[in-house]
């Protein structure tokens, strides 16, 4: 499937309740990133602002760190991974796989921009706040966000935006051009759903049978 999203992805968890810590969280974003934030339980950050999102399988996605070792920042929720990209890729994603010939090739690779959001995964490296209220402190203490994590976190004050990747070959800054990236990424994608739709080894047997 291939779609840029102006709504919020339905792989989200449930927001029933906030968790501990969830407001903490929210601040932690808008100061440390300035990145807008919504709700509390869980906490989402909202895209096509700061960053633009691709989504795609986390097996997928795990081949594609291993191929690309520079990207933006990079998250996992569930089934599911979330490469940070500059805000409004996701509206170039569908030419992008056009020109790659990727067009109308279903991959299970999806965009998030304006007026879409994710999960927040717990800030990593300075979770939580020292003397924040609310937030867990004991050492090992479950993450209020532990459903989504990330795998290559933001730096803090390091200015990320100028790191995400963008439509110019080379790249920018420490990030990888987009279009390398989508392609390495529809690669990956496409494998992971040949591979899914293999029969395994009993089954071929049966069939031969």
């Amino acid at each position: 499937m291939i779609s840029t999203a102006a709504a919020p992805s339905g792989r989200s968890q449930d927001r029933s309740a906030p968790g501990p810590g969830a407001s903490g969280c929210a601040r932690w974003y808008e100061r440390e990133l300035g990145w807008p934030t919504t709700g509390s339980g869980p906490v989402e950050l909202l895209t096509g602002v700061a960053f633009d999102v691709l989504e795609l399988p986390a097996v997928a996605g795990f081949a594609l760190l291993r191929r690309v070792p520079r990207t933006g920042p990079v998250a996992v929720e569930g089934p599911w991974m979330r490469l940070l990209v500059a805000a409004g890729s996701a509206d170039e994603l569908p030419g992008l796989l056009d020109w790659l010939e990727w067009g109308g090739i279903p991959l299970d690779l999806t965009a998030l921009g304006a007026g879409g959001r994710i999960t927040a995964p717990c800030p990593s490296a300075s979770w939580p706040p020292p003397g924040e209220p609310g937030t867990p402190q004991a050492p090992g203490e479950r993450c209020p966000q532990e459903a989504a994590v990330w795998l290559r976190p933001p730096e803090p004050g390091g200015g990320v935006e100028p790191t995400l990747p963008v439509t110019a070959f080379g790249g920018d800054g420490d990030a990888p051009d987009l279009v390398r990236l989508v392609g390495a990424a529809a690669t990956e994608c496409h494998r992971a759903r040949l591979l899914r739709a293999r029969p395994l080894p009993r089954q071929r047997r049966a069939g031969k049978g």
